[in-house]
């Protein structure tokens, strides 16, 4: 019923406008073609007159109404170092491009109206005249020149590449239909090589080489979280589709190419609760921010900075949003060692880890950060029993059936050698235990040369011999079953117990 009542209006609107037609012929036919032509030149020129006015004064009206809600206006300053230089290089092109426009529309009312058609009036004919040609030849040679120039400044300004020796952060954005994958380096701040043969769906979404252990440490993360002042070097890669790696409040926006990774570099220079108070100040902020729900917070405290996709890539393009948070370098510290590696909470010891059972960096290093948690707690424990004192060695590592220390273990015995040092009078005890697989007096011999090769490490760094006691246990006092691989793994340790300091 609605599509006949639209059909039928669209219709009887196309039979008035023919009668209104046919008024308008017998009209000029009664005043005659002169006349006629003379009153439709001077409405003519009178609604193009009123319709410039109009338009140039709602254009501006415009300008100054939403100024607030532009990007580089009012509260929507640029939040990166460099964002000003960009906003500034489009702030001299729109003076230009805006004295241009205005002169050209109020030229093409003004003389709509003032050169309309009036009986007598001859047109002025010129056929040539250097000194115009040379003026609308020059100045816009000279106005491009300057916005040419400033724009290869900036350009060359916001592209450079991070320097050897520089402190950055450099982080990787994956685009696919339809989402970001937004992949940080670890502690060695390096991020691991990858190879598309290596991508499995659900697995290895990226083709992260678990080889190279640079990828070892690595996290995904949800957002994207940046610390304040800290330079940025975003890599930027897309898996199926042309994508755009788009950040509009810190003037960010680069293509993610399918095989040819991009890069973009900033420094953020406002974090997300400074920017909300800049946004406070504004009235415009200040209405609820569900249209909805008058009772809403308002637009500033629900302000978040945020990370789209600037290409239609699909369908589902409007998906690919993600949060932007910027934070103090104290907030993302703390929020940078909560991150767990993926290959450490995924990977690790499953039958996709081509480095099962042996020794890494990764996971040494975060065992030693624990390490660290639990020695200090026993040094402040004020119980003597000897469990509150004593704690288990799980980040050094030996070759198989061996007392030879593995090199991944010196984390962990420097950390001994930096409380040693730090507790003069610090003596302990370091004891070392097998499963009872094997022989026991072979169990015996290597748990007690195990103990030794650490005491020997520490003494060659100077601890003093009398201040560690190395004892050998065998399996002799084992704290899981030897029945499981996994009980027998547990079995297998060394502990360190702290006497006296």
């Amino acid at each position: 019923m609605t599509a006949l009542i639209t059909i039928l209006s669209i219709l009887l609107l196309f039979v008035v406008l023919l009668q209104i037609a046919k008024i308008n012929e017998i009209t000029a036919e009664m005043r005659g073609q002169e006349e006629t032509d003379l009153h439709s030149a001077d409405q003519n020129g009178r609604w193009l007159l009123i319709f410039g006015v109009v338009f140039i004064g709602s254009f501006i009206w415009g300008s100054l109404y939403y100024a607030n809600r532009l990007l580089g206006y009012g509260p929507l300053k640029a939040a990166s170092e460099h964002g000003s230089s960009i906003d500034s290089m489009f702030n001299v092109t729109l003076i230009f491009t805006g004295i241009v426009f205005l002169i050209c529309h109020v030229a093409l009312f003004w003389f709509s109206y003032k050169y309309r058609y009036t009986p007598g009036r001859k047109a002025l004919f010129l056929p040539h005249d250097n000194r115009l040609e040379v003026i609308w030849t020059a100045l816009p040679a000279l106005v491009m020149t300057i916005l040419v120039v400033q724009g290869l400044v900036t350009w060359n300004k916001v592209m450079a590449d991070v320097t050897k020796g520089e402190d950055f952060i450099e982080i990787e954005a994956t685009g696919w239909q339809f989402a970001w994958n937004l992949r940080y380096p670890g502690h060695d701040g390096k991020l691991g090589v990858k190879d598309f043969r290596l991508i499995k769906p659900g697995v290895n979404e990226l083709g992260q080489d678990w080889n190279d252990e640079r990828n070892h440490d690595d996290f995904n993360a949800d957002e994207l979280v940046i610390p304040k002042g800290k330079k940025i070097r975003v890599r930027i890669i897309a898996r199926d589709v042309l994508h755009n790696f788009y950040l509009p409040h810190f003037r960010v926006k680069m293509d993610a190419v399918p095989g040819i990774p991009t890069y973009f570099i900033f420094t953020p220079i406002k974090t997300t609760e400074e920017f909300r108070q800049e946004l406070r100040k504004y009235p415009e902020y200040q209405l609820p921010s569900d249209p909805n729900d008058p009772t809403s917070p308002p637009k500033w405290k629900t302000f978040e900075y945020e990370l789209a996709c600037a290409e239609l890539c699909g369908k589902g393009h409007y998906s690919m949003r993600r949060l932007v948070k910027v934070v103090s370098p104290e907030e993302w510290e703390i929020w940078n060692k909560k991150q767990k590696s993926f290959y450490l909470s995924s990977i690790r010891n499953t039958e996709e880890d081509p480095l099962k059972g042996k020794a890494i960096k990764a996971e040494a290093f975060m065992k030693t950060e624990e390490m660290k948690t639990m020695l200090q707690k026993a040094l402040d424990s004020t119980n003597t029993n000897a469990a509150d004192r004593t704690i288990r060695l799980d980040n050094i590592y030996f070759e198989l059936g061996s007392a030879t220390l593995d090199s991944v273990s010196e984390m962990a015995l420097n950390v001994l050698k930096e409380t040693f040092d730090l507790y003069p009078k610090l003596k302990v005890e370091v004891s070392g235990h097998t499963d009872n697989t094997g022989s026991p007096d072979i169990n015996l011999k290597l748990s007690n040369d195990r103990a030794n090769a650490i005491k020997n490490y520490l003494v060659s760094k100077g601890v003093g011999t009398d201040r560690i006691a190395a004892i050998g246990n065998g399996s002799n006092k084992p704290v899981d079953s030897n029945e499981t691989e996994e009980g027998r793994s547990k079995n297998r340790r060394i502990e360190f117990k702290i006497l006296s300091f």
